[in-house]
């Protein structure tokens, strides 16, 4: 095992389209947020396990001992049922029912027991959990990079006069195939993508899937057009983003934006994913003449709001106020942006160093 001291990070992400229609083969469109999920990984001699997830109040350890019983050897690329029944015993959920802490835990485990070296994990996240914004898969990402670095699968791209650094594409797909299966444990059956408005309406993403899923098994002649008609609205979005970044922006270009997210909004509601909250934040922003849509599983969770670049400032900060009386918080970001990437120190938020260096 590595022994120094690791710091990596990953995006959170918002799906303009495509959210569902995704899960079963057709086209979705993500952008990474510049909101981020943190995590620390200190080597320890003290037979422990422990991880610290300060967001959700959960700090947890193990003895080495008790987990060795667990594994003998974990499969690379697919996920061990047997192996997810046991770490479901070990921590004393049998049932078939997870929360946020059970299943951060569970996809902790997982992963980690594919060596087992005494260590210390810390996260802290910018993104609000179950809400939309990949706050899962950021975490998986997170884990699985921490931890194919501490058993030596892939090599730090950090160099010593460095601050940032990515790795390369090779150890990236070997991140991701881990990750992959972290998001498995939470979700089920994850879509393998990932200015924010969250409804703070709790949701579960692996109900929803599976919502979805009885309903196109019920509705085949209908539910199908409607996922047809989804990936058309992913393809289109693409073109005329394409189109924006080599020829001059018109205000058509943000009508038929603004009329996609119309479209698109009311096809998750037919699936079955919308939400009252959801609905008012599309009635809200209407009457501001803003376009809004959930983003991510829906239920409750988070929205997107398409803002055009002519926006008065005053009608967003009213707006946002608006939303705000109604029980709804709101996240000031920007789309685009790097991956996963291991940090030297210096290159954390001051605030959020001090976090992960608490524990």
């Amino acid at each position: 095992m590595q022994v120094k001291d690791f710091y990596v990070s990953a995006p959170g992400k918002a799906i303009l389209h495509g959210e569902h229609a995704v899960v079963h083969g057709k086209v979705a469109l993500a952008v990474s947020l510049n909101l981020r999920t943190y995590l620390r990984l200190k080597a320890t001699t003290t037979g422990k396990v422990c991880i610290n997830l300060p967001n959700i109040n959960a700090f947890l350890c193990w003895e080495l001992s008790q987990l060795k019983q667990l594994v003998n050897a974990l499969a690379v690329q697919r996920l061990d049922a047997e192996l997810v029944k046991r770490l479901r015993e070990f921590i004393g959920v049998t049932n078939g029912s997870l929360d946020t802490c059970n299943m951060a835990t569970l996809s902790f485990l997982y992963l980690y027991t594919s060596e087992l070296p005494s260590l210390t994990v810390s996260v802290w996240s910018e993104l609000p959990t179950g809400a939309g914004l990949g706050s899962s898969a950021a975490y998986s990402v997170c884990l699985a990079a921490a931890l194919l670095y501490a058993n030596g699968s892939i090599p730090p791209p950090l160099k010593e006069w460095e601050h940032t650094a990515r790795w390369c594409q090779e150890d990236l797909e070997l991140i991701n195939s881990w990750a992959f299966q972290g998001e498995m444990i939470i979700h089920g059956n994850p879509s393998g993508v990932d200015n924010a408005v969250g409804t703070w309406v709790p949701r579960s993403t692996k109900v929803l899937v599976a919502g979805v899923k009885d309903k196109i098994n019920k509705f085949p002649s209908i539910m199908g057009p409607v996922l047809d008609s989804v990936d058309a609205i992913s393809c289109t979005c693409e073109k005329v983003l394409s189109e924006m970044t080599c020829e001059p922006i018109t205000g058509e270009h943000y009508n038929i934006l603004e009329e996609l997210i119309d479209i698109n909004q009311h096809h998750l509601n037919v699936m079955g994913v919308g939400h009252p909250a959801l609905d008012t934040l599309c009635q809200v922003t209407l009457a501001k003449g803003l376009h809004s849509k959930l983003t991510g599983a829906g239920g409750g969770g988070c929205g997107i709001t398409l803002l055009r670049p002519e926006t008065d400032s005053l009608i967003v900060q009213s707006t946002v106020q608006d939303l705000r009386d109604c029980g709804y918080d709101c996240w000031e970001t920007s789309i685009g942006g790097p991956g996963v990437q291991q940090h030297s120190p210096i290159a954390i938020k001051e605030e959020i160093l001090e976090i992960l260096n608490h524990y």
